[in-house]
């Protein structure tokens, strides 16, 4: 059986489980908008490989306009470094990556790699961060894009946050994978409540744009009615998921 073809039609069949009824209202009014999604997946044939491709193609019947920031095919750096500044440095004695981060983008001396994801934001409505629970948290190279990307300037003003935050006309979506069941994630479960898991993502998330509060979850206790090659898969993994 087809896993892509599976996720239609179970996204279809089950919309209260997965987007949830603010969630569901969202995607209803992104109709002819822009939606950038940043995935964060070494393996295209990955179950978070296929919930970007049918997000791309039934938000593509929306009339939406989709671009995809796929980040291990860019090969993109998630190492905040001196390299993200070009030119002349604010103090050359003592570096302060968000300090010289910030001026950098006043004066428009980000890297380019920076420069065109920031570009890709600023058109965006909704962005749809789409990646596998790693050890509690996203991939380190999706928290790089973010510490690269949303710099101070750009997609926020300190200590002016979340209500102020300078993306909040956006709206931001979580859709991960947690390669355990949803038992071991609910309130008392062995790996945690998922709510708290999810605290410091969506709250770093919310200090810039407006997170849409129920995140696209899926556990493998939801993938067991899908394809019957996904079945086995149930794993009580910390570290990477599907």
């Amino acid at each position: 059986m087809d896993l892509r073809g599976d996720l239609i039609k179970y996204l279809t069949k089950r919309p209260y489980w997965t987007l949830r009824t603010e969630t569901t209202t969202c995607f209803q009014k992104m109709a002819g908008r822009k939606v950038l999604i940043v995935y964060a997946h070494q393996e295209p044939k990955s179950l978070n490989g296929s919930l970007k491709s049918v997000a791309v193609e039934e938000l593509g019947k929306q009339g939406c306009s989709v671009t995809v920031s796929d980040l291990y095919a860019m090969q993109f750096e998630p190492r905040a470094t001196r390299n993200d500044i070009v030119g002349c440095l604010l103090n050359s004695e003592q570096f302060n990556y968000g300090v010289e981060a910030r001026e950098a983008y006043k004066r428009g001396n980000l890297s380019d790699d920076l420069i065109e994801e920031q570009k890709k934001v600023q058109e965006a409505d909704l962005l749809i961060f789409q990646f596998p629970l790693y050890w509690f948290s996203m991939p380190a190279i999706m928290k790089g894009w973010m510490d690269r990307v949303l710099v101070e300037g750009f997609a926020h003003k300190f200590p002016d946050c979340y209500d102020s935050g300078l993306l909040k006309d956006k709206l931001a979506l979580f859709s991960f994978t947690t390669g355990g069941s949803r038992e071991m994630y609910a309130q008392g479960g062995i790996s945690g409540d998922i709510r708290y898991l999810l605290w410091p993502m969506q709250s770093s998330t919310a200090s810039c744009t407006t997170v849409v509060s129920k995140s696209l979850l899926l556990t493998s206790a939801l993938l067991r009615n899908m394809s019957p090659r996904r079945k086995g898969r149930r794993c009580c993994l910390l570290g990477p998921s599907v």
